[in-house]
């Protein structure tokens, strides 16, 4: 009698990843689509389903995904009974880019580059130059902001055209290197609450005949991570930017667009071994690998010289199944970072690229102990992460 045979488990194809709307609506596309609008040399409107406007502000609030918004109407009826207006009325979300994650999603914001030309293609990657992981949201190590980011940003660009730009934001925020590469240009504000903000937000709007004005708030991202988006704290905090956004929409001037979106969205991992695998612990994962970097959704790792193709093997026999696994030139290929890659990026990007499709993460308990210890967490191209709203209010 044969004996039963059983197929070995298929990886993931690639081809089955669903690559964000670079070029005609991700993140990186919104900021050129308004500066276009009023006029700004040097940008392109990439969102066709956007109508130009004089002035023009963004509220993006951290880590309020389209799918988390969606499911939460009785916390934000305000944003809600926007849905509808979302992407020029389409009701259709913007993709954030990959990976979904804040250094990456407001660096494409402010600099309307998707992550493969501003060059922050992660939470943690190398740097060629040292050889060391560069963290791309607190800047540690430091290094020179404008070597690491070279290209203006939106704002630049709009005030050299005579637009009056602004940013409304923490105060922490005004002199950090992320803000000077991403969002930099015009007058920077700051100011500690989420109510003063959207007040002087308004205010920044009326103070000229064309306005680029850009708002942020931070503290539903960090519930988010904390404590999970199934948390009454995250629904708290919910509650309170369905506010803000209805205070700064009934201040707006006259011939004004407010736009609300998001950097990523966020899902709730549980804390058990199937769905947290640990590579500190992992001896097959570890194996020829000299860097992790990343976050868990969204890993760069880097070989040891001459170990790139077996770490590639290895990593797809073992997580083929839970996340794709893609070498840097099959993700470029396949354009997960965007349609280039400038020269300075290309080594940034991790000899292997895995991101995450099922309820997974790939954590690193002694490296990484405070991410590893995070409720909700983001960074791949599954629509829980990938899409996020751009709900619109007009004056």
């Amino acid at each position: 009698m044969a004996l039963p045979t059983w197929d070995d488990p298929e990886p993931l194809a690639l081809g089955s990843a669903p690559v964000p709307e670079y070029g005609a609506g991700s993140l990186a596309d919104l900021l050129p689509t308004l500066a276009a609008g009023m006029g700004v040399p040097g940008t392109t409107a990439s969102i066709p389903e956007l109508t130009a406007t004089d002035r023009a502000c963004v509220f993006l609030v951290d880590g309020l995904g389209w799918e988390q918004l969606r499911a939460h109407p009785d916390e934000a009826p305000y944003l809600t009974a926007l849905l509808a207006s979302s992407r020029g009325g389409t009701g259709r979300p913007l993709t954030a880019g990959y990976p979904a994650t804040t250094a990456t999603s407001l660096a494409s914001v402010g600099t309307g580059l998707p992550p493969g030309a501003h060059g922050l293609p992660g939470y943690t990657v190398r740097d060629p130059r040292t050889g060391e992981l560069m963290n791309q949201l607190r800047w540690q190590p430091w290094t020179a902001p404008r070597v690491w980011q070279p290209y203006p940003t939106v704002f630049q660009l709009a005030d050299r055209a005579g637009v009056h730009t602004a940013q409304v934001t923490s105060p922490a925020f005004q002199n950090t290197p992320l803000t000077q590469i991403a969002l930099s240009g015009g007058t920077f504000h700051g100011r500690l609450s989420g109510d003063d903000r959207m007040d002087v937000a308004a205010e920044q709007l009326a103070a000229g005949d064309r306005a680029l004005i850009y708002t942020y708030y931070s503290e539903l991202d960090g519930a988010g991570h904390r404590f999970g988006v199934d948390s009454d704290a995250w629904r708290g905090q919910l509650m309170h930017v369905d506010r803000l956004v209805q205070r700064l929409a009934e201040q707006l001037p006259p011939r004004t667009a407010l736009y609300v979106t998001a950097d990523h969205g966020m899902l709730d991992i549980p804390f058990d071994e199937q769905h947290r695998i640990d590579f500190d612990a992992d001896w097959e994962l570890r194996a020829g690998v000299a860097l992790l970097g990343g976050e868990g959704r969204a890993r760069h790792v880097y070989a040891v010289p001459g170990a790139e193709a077996d770490v590639l093997t290895c990593w797809r026999e073992v997580l083929g199944e839970q996340f794709w696994i893609a070498s840097r030139d099959e993700a470029i290929a396949a354009g997960w970072f965007g349609p280039r890659i400038d020269d300075r990026v290309y080594a940034r990007i991790g000899d292997v690229v895995a991101a995450a499709h099922d309820d997974v993460l790939i954590t690193a308990s002694e490296r990484e102990p405070k991410e590893s210890a995070m409720v909700g967490n983001h960074g791949s191209m599954t629509p829980a992460e990938q899409l996020v709203p751009l709900l619109e209010v007009r004056s």
